[in-house]
């Protein structure tokens, strides 16, 4: 199964609180960490939320 890198690129002030908690969700804690995730559709459709604060990367396992 593919995994994705996601960093916490922007900070999320100013954007609405469901975003943040987005944000929240997928385990970022601080700006410019770091998380790996498996790629799955629930994943894919909070990070499509919240694609203008985070980068993304697919990484082939």
């Amino acid at each position: 199964m593919a995994k994705l890198r996601v960093k916490w690129v922007k900070s999320s002030i100013g954007y609405a609180q469901d975003q943040k908690d987005t944000v929240r969700a997928l385990g970022l804690r601080k700006l410019h960490q770091i998380v790996e995730h498996n790629d799955q559709p629930a994943v894919r459709g909070m990070i499509r939320k919240v694609n203008h604060l985070v980068q993304v990367e697919e990484i082939a396992e």
